[in-house]
């Protein structure tokens, strides 16, 4: 490796080498995410949420008891009219508790929406699944971008230092009389440039710090970086057309939309069963009592239990039940179009992704070409420039296409490894294996 490049990879390396022991990669970053991010936990809320629904269901088939009790003062006057009027006055108190047991033996409402909380709780346990495989594209996307941007400031930090090196050639050879101001001047400028260049990377890297620290919870110190030579591989299968078919049957957003279908379809069934009898057991038994009243003569309690059957028949409901089934059926074709559009979406996904990797793969093989023809063009330019065939400008600009290809490598390696993640989530097959994948080819 010669020096120009071996400066390059030095000073990439500087951050983590310093703290190499304690440097953090993608899998601890992603566990962190998972026990911080506030996206993922309002995700992990809603399926507790979602997961309800099924006992809440499953209390409309299940018996019901009820307790009611009353107390009443009685104040009464009676008039009676026998052998002359005369005014009675009753005072007493009456009391009583009633306690009743209802169980449905028959209401298909019920028992549909029994089904529809199940398939209910599938979509969340879908919604929660997408969540997760969302989580780690983004903790692996806010990953590769704090490494970029200290592989930008590392780049532009040493080229800096070799524009100034250039500079100070050239302000030498200016002084003996071997070279003309223009040298000194165009070093000057491109050293002001590449100084303007290393603030805004780090500014870059700063802002895309605090993006990982707000999915972690944690100030990315020091993070593990892609091994030098590391060796990409193409996404198996290696065919476009069975990642559309993936995605088509297995992205979250798919899986969602389907299993709203089957809700539909069962609310068809629920708002039609609107016109259906409804039977109940019901079992009653209570007790009343009622002080001494000069009326009665004496209090009195009493002790009554019934059970039996409550047939319920609708007959006529000002037709809500009708339109409530109009509106169902409406529903249920906007559940179809709603999966035909996450079907189509989930493919195009799939697509872009796909050709986002093997672009990349076919990128990367490009770039390290090109940075080895860039290192033997700056070999050369400033060998011309100690004979005297080439200028300063000359070495400058092969300065800073070296640094630029390199640059671009690092991109293009780590693009490509985030289009296999949103490959893999537009398949909807993306997991912690996945991260670990990805993990193994860090330093």
């Amino acid at each position: 490796m010669n020096k120009a490049l071996k400066l390059i990879v030095a000073a990439a390396l500087a951050g983590t080498m310093a703290g190499a022991v304690h440097a953090a990669d993608l899998l601890s970053v992603y566990r962190d995410a998972v026990a911080y991010d506030a996206q993922f936990s309002s995700a992990r809320a809603t399926l507790d949420a979602g997961r309800e629904k099924v006992p809440q269901a499953r209390a409309g088939l299940l018996p019901s008891i009820g307790l009611g009790a009353s107390t009443t003062w009685n104040e009464t006057e009676s008039t009676r009219r026998v052998n002359g009027a005369a005014a009675v006055p009753a005072d007493y108190n009456s009391n009583g508790w009633t306690v009743t047991l209802t169980q449905p033996v028959f209401r298909w409402q019920n028992w549909l929406a029994y089904n529809q909380a199940e398939l209910a709780v599938a979509i969340s346990e879908a919604q929660f699944g997408g969540a997760r495989m969302d989580l780690i594209a983004r903790t692996a996307q806010a990953y590769f971008d704090v490494l970029l941007a200290q592989d930008a400031l590392a780049t532009a930090q040493t080229q800096k230092a070799a524009t100034a090196e250039q500079l100070e050639s050239a302000r030498r050879n200016f002084d003996v009389g071997t070279a003309t101001i223009t040298d000194s001047h165009e070093a000057q400028a491109r050293f002001d440039l590449i100084t303007a260049q290393e603030l805004a990377a780090q500014n870059d890297l700063t802002v895309k710090g605090h993006a990982l620290q707000m999915l972690t919870g944690k100030h990315p110190e020091t993070l593990k970086r892609l091994r030098q030579r590391v060796i990409l591989a193409p996404p198996q299968p290696a065919d476009l057309n069975r990642w559309v078919e993936l995605a088509e049957t297995g992205a979250a957003t798919v899986q969602v939309a389907q299993v709203s279908l089957e809700i539909a379809q069962r609310e068809i069934e629920k708002q039609r069963a609107g016109h259906y009898p409804t039977l109940d057991l019901v079992a009653t038994h209570g007790n009343s009592a009622q002080s001494y009243s000069s009326t009665f003569g004496a209090g009195v309690d009493s002790k009554a239990s019934t059970i039996g059957l409550q047939l319920s028949l609708p007959l006529f409901a000002g037709g809500a039940v009708a339109s409530k089934d109009r509106e169902a059926v409406a529903l249920k074709e906007k559940a179809v179009a709603d999966l035909d559009n996450a079907r189509r979406s989930a493919a195009l996904a799939a697509r872009q992704a796909y050709l986002g990797v093997t672009s990349g793969l076919s990128q990367v093989r490009a770039y390290e070409a090109a940075l080895v023809s860039s290192q033997s063009a700056l070999d050369s330019n400033k060998l011309g420039y100690d004979v005297g065939v080439r200028i300063n400008i000359d070495v400058l600009n092969a300065q800073t296409q070296l640094y630029d290809t390199a640059q671009k490598l690092a991109r293009a390696r780590l693009d490509t490894l985030a289009a296999l993640l949103r490959l893999k989530l537009a398949a909807g097959n993306l997991g912690a294996e996945d991260v670990a994948a990805i993990n193994g080819l860090l330093e």
